[in-house]
């Protein structure tokens, strides 16, 4: 077998039953090589000795014996196929992240996020039976909708909106953790199940987890709240009073009135959206530095992902270790979050993760230094991937917080749909799209410096709330020991906008 994993079929050497070893006599002499000694992986000589293209080939089954790419022919001058089947799927996600992000600000965070986990638990089943490339790619496009933008991204928004600020760290972040361990999962079902056709059912049966949540998950009362729903909003708070078996007693038909004033003071104002985010100054600006960050670490992450595919050995073992050794990452992540705070924290491994994404490349492929860096670097990036939901959930106001979510999520699956396409560079040299991923990554870490700190400090809930949330707060004014302007809520009597979530905060 050759050493590239697919080669050109050689008549008379190659047969059905056999296929011939890659340094063989018969495959030696019908391979053309490269100006680097090795075989060519796209072309053959033909009866003329003249080089030419191939027209079959063969395929390293020694950990895979079906796949779409062996089926397609997913290579040589059918590799941008290859590139545009991996980015349909980030594609999607792109294309939710805007729609679903502002339907779930408008429709509730609940609603979405359930007709999203029956629709991804269709379409990822319906996947592994598309006969042809163009359907195939047409279904992967509508499973990244609903999968990661609508289940993933709304059930993150309602989770950091359910608990109060003390809890909002360590459930944000396990939250991201889950993601590593459905990294090992995917390696393990990858090397329990060979046929691609039942190993894909088998991942797009995991939707039937979300569907219970129709029934036993509650709407986010912040959102409820902010609608002027404030007797289901309370109702909600009331019964994890009960959950949690506190002794605290709200004084319901206050808190209903309260409510239900401020949502007729505010009934004449319009509904906010995506575009919101962008209509004044502060949270404009913060709204491009956040999404630029969403674009830097998926970038920086996808890039050393590829890294560590030309690591050598079994593939799903190593899928396996590598999101395995994320775990320590996340864990770390929750006990420094709340001492060093976010800023300062995520710029941090934004520039450690970027650097070595770039040092991976200036060193041999598969020494034990490199592969020492690529793994090292890995983590740090996922540290930061983790923190920037956190982060954003706590920048932004709840009336817009889905939609501002949506629109990074928006970013970084574009970075992760452009990925494959920048890995094509490497045809003109193999350095330049780990050095692109990286320098991405060094210059968002310095950008987010200029981000205004979120810990210990409310969430915002109105758009005036977040337009003067952090005015005057970079990582520079802190550290020459300036004194920040007042955040919105230390200009006002009561922290939060949303009163019983702000009164039961510690209990909840």
């Amino acid at each position: 077998m050759y050493t590239f994993d697919t080669g050109c079929w050689v008549d008379g050497v190659d047969t059905n039953d056999s296929i011939a070893e890659w340094n063989s006599t018969g495959i030696v002499d019908a391979i053309p090589k490269t100006v680097e000694g090795e075989l060519q992986t796209c072309f053959i000589y033909d009866s003329n000795r003249t080089i030419a293209s191939c027209s079959k080939w063969v395929y390293d089954t020694t950990y895979r014996s079906s796949s779409r790419g062996m089926e397609w022919d997913l290579i040589c001058d059918q590799r941008w196929m290859g590139a545009l089947a991996q980015s349909s799927y980030m594609f999607g996600v792109f294309t939710g992240a805007v729609i679903l992000g502002g339907m779930a600000d408008k429709y509730g965070r609940k609603t979405i996020f359930c007709w999203s986990g029956v629709l991804q638990l269709a379409f990822g089943v319906a996947v592994a039976f598309m006969p042809e490339y163009w359907s195939f790619i047409v279904i992967q496009f509508l499973y990244g909708i609903f999968g990661s933008a609508g289940a993933y991204i709304t059930g993150f928004v309602l989770t950091m909106e359910i608990v109060g600020a003390s809890k909002r760290t360590i459930c944000g972040v396990a939250f991201q953790a889950a993601f590593a361990c459905g990294i090992m999962l995917v390696a393990g079902w990858g090397a329990l199940i060979d046929n691609r056709q039942i190993l894909q059912v088998v991942y797009g049966l995991h939707g039937l987890l979300l569907v219970p949540h129709i029934w036993i998950m509650d709407e986010s009362p912040r959102w409820l709240w902010a609608q002027g729903r404030s007797k289901e909003s309370v109702d909600i708070v009331e019964k994890a009073l009960k959950c949690n078996r506190s002794e605290e007693v709200l004084d319901k038909a206050q808190l209903v009135s309260i409510g239900r004033a401020k949502a007729s003071k505010g009934s004449d104002e319009p509904s906010a959206g995506t575009t919101d985010l962008f209509k004044t100054p502060n949270l404009r600006l913060k709204t491009l530095n956040v999404c630029f960050s969403w674009f830097a670490n998926s970038i920086a992450y996808y890039g050393l992902t590829l890294s560590t595919g030309k690591l050598e050995g079994n593939p799903y073992l190593i899928t396996a270790i590598l999101g395995f050794v994320e775990i320590p990452s996340y864990g770390t992540v929750v006990y420094f979050l709340d001492i060093w705070g976010r800023r300062s924290l995520m710029c941090s491994l934004m520039l450690v993760g970027g650097a070595a994404c770039v040092i991976a490349t200036l060193l041999p492929t598969g020494s034990t230094i490199s592969t020492a860096i690529v793994i090292a670097g890995k983590l740090f990036i996922a540290g930061s991937f983790a923190i920037i939901y956190n982060y954003s959930a706590e920048l932004f106001p709840t009336v817009v917080r889905n939609s501002a979510l949506g629109l990074g999520s928006m970013c970084a699956r574009l970075s992760g749909a452009l990925t494959p396409f920048i890995s094509l560079l490497d045809s003109f040299d193999p350095k330049i799209p780990a050095i692109t991923f990286g320098v991405i990554a060094i210059v968002s870490g310095f950008l987010c410096m200029f981000l205004p700190e979120t810990m210990n400090q409310p969430m915002p809930q109105t758009l005036a709330d977040g337009e003067r949330f952090g005015k005057g707060d970079t990582l520079f004014t802190s550290c020459l020991g300036k004194k920040r302007n007042r955040t919105y809520s230390e200009d006002n009597k009561v922290p939060e906008a949303m009163v019983p979530l702000d009164d039961t905060s510690r209990k909840v």
